[in-house]
């Protein structure tokens, strides 16, 4: 194959890269716990951008819950975070005809 035309194919990537890194970072995805008493919501790259709490969930008397309930739902959001992620970097690698665990090896 040619090198040069190889090198333009790696710059290509790394800009679709970038593009679809920027395009995550102002994504806001929500999670929810306690069915939906407690909703956070989190960009892309995992940080926490919004909490909500219903008025329901707020007790003195029951301070542990609300903390559980509120971890549950910015972890959650954290996952769906990563599995849009991940599931757009697999369709950008399979728009480019890669393998899609060929991702975790890119210097970019």
């Amino acid at each position: 194959m040619n090198i040069a035309k190889m090198m333009q194919q790696a710059k290509e990537m790394q800009a679709k890269m970038q593009e679809m890194q920027e395009r995550m970072m102002e994504l806001e995805i929500e999670g929810e716990a306690g069915a939906g008493m407690v909703k956070a919501t989190v960009t892309g790259k995992g940080e926490l951008k919004a909490l909500k709490i219903s008025p329901d969930v707020v007790s003195p008397d029951d301070i542990e819950m609300m903390e559980d309930l509120i971890i549950a739902a910015v972890n959650d959001a954290k996952n769906r975070a990563d599995e849009k992620v991940q599931e757009e970097s697999q369709k950008l690698m399979g728009d480019m005809g890669l393998p899609a665990g060929m991702m975790g090896n890119m210097p970019f």
